[in-house]
């Protein structure tokens, strides 16, 4: 199981939106039950959550697909009722797209089965619900204890200490970003700056690392006052362990990615992200706001891009 499988894990449960979603009633068999609505997940399933919220305010009961239900069951216990493939599929869906924030009309959405497409990342669709949601991903009693345990073992002998959760998405975003989406990911000086402020603010910090890209952490990553812990003994770890870790930290350190901000959210004490992080002429900026995404009490510290820069100066120069 790799780490963007997880990622679909919580972005997308209650965020991206592609398949089978609403429905207000559903009939099989000649007989009528009560409303219904689903979701997938991919690896942030961020869906969940909208639908749920969708089906509250119009309504109706929600419900999931068994894939959906399947993955996320393995870390929560998923009280949404499930939704059968074989019924989904014999639905008459009405397709409704979505953008990646909250509209009005997604308020009063009156089509008995709607199915809908787009990417509902932004949290105006769902923050409000939040206390159903931290229900919702309740992590079953096994991951608990094993992730304070993990804390308590890496805090060892230290009195006081504040754990913050840093997750550094790397991977195939390394080039991704600057290649597709005319954007960076973070760099040492973003670290050392988000580190600081949680060294400045707190007198026992403990840094608990996890990313796909563990290498480069720990060339960059300044661990020299001996609060940083790298989670899976410095190589990537898994997905579930890291994802149950991060939430059970007091704070958290993000960089870009939906693996990164459901943990944060979860985790509920301050977030530091990175902003910023694209040029402004990046596709990325047709379906993505910064402040619909990250809550307005987190804090953003902007990229550097000035390699961007640097190569889009050369480029209009002819320089090679």
């Amino acid at each position: 199981m790799n780490i963007h499988f997880f990622l679909a894990f919580c972005r997308r449960i209650l965020l991206r939106c592609q398949q089978l979603l609403n429905a207000s009633k559903w009939r099989m068999a000649g007989t009528s039950s009560a409303a219904h609505k689903q979701s997938e997940h991919s690896c942030r399933n961020t869906h969940r959550e909208f639908i749920r919220d969708r089906a509250k305010m119009n309504g109706h009961q929600p419900y999931i697909l068994p894939k959906m239900h399947d993955m996320l069951s393995q870390l929560f216990r998923i009280k949404v009722p499930v939704l059968p493939l074989e019924v989904a599929n014999r639905m008459k869906w009405k397709r409704y797209l979505l953008k990646n924030w909250m509209l009005p009309e997604y308020r009063n959405i009156s089509d008995e089965h709607v199915r809908f497409s787009g990417t509902p990342w932004s949290w105006t669709f769902y923050h409000h619900i939040r206390d159903e949601i931290l229900q919702e991903f309740t992590f079953h009693e096994y991951l608990k204890e094993e992730a304070n345990e993990y804390l308590a073992q890496v805090r060892g002998d230290r009195k006081n200490v504040t754990f913050i959760g840093v997750h550094v998405r790397r991977g195939d975003y390394v080039k991704v970003m600057p290649r597709d989406r005319k954007g960076v990911v973070a760099d040492k000086g973003y670290m050392d700056k988000a580190m600081a402020y949680y060294r400045n603010k707190y007198s026992n910090p403990l840094f608990v690392v996890a990313s796909n890209g563990m290498p480069w952490c720990k060339e960059n990553i300044n661990a020299s006052f001996g609060d940083v812990h790298f989670a899976g003994d410095g190589k990537e770890s898994s997905p579930a362990h890291d994802f149950a870790v991060l939430a059970h930290c007091n704070h958290t350190i993000m960089t870009i990615g939906s693996f990164g901000f459901w943990p944060s959210y979860m985790a509920g004490g301050e977030t530091i992200y990175l902003t910023n992080f694209t040029m402004p002429d990046s596709p990325m900026m047709t379906f993505f706001k910064y402040e619909a995404i990250y809550l307005p009490e987190w804090i953003g510290i902007p990229a550097d891009l000035s390699p961007l820069l640097a190569e889009k100066e050369e480029n209009n120069t002819g320089i090679i």
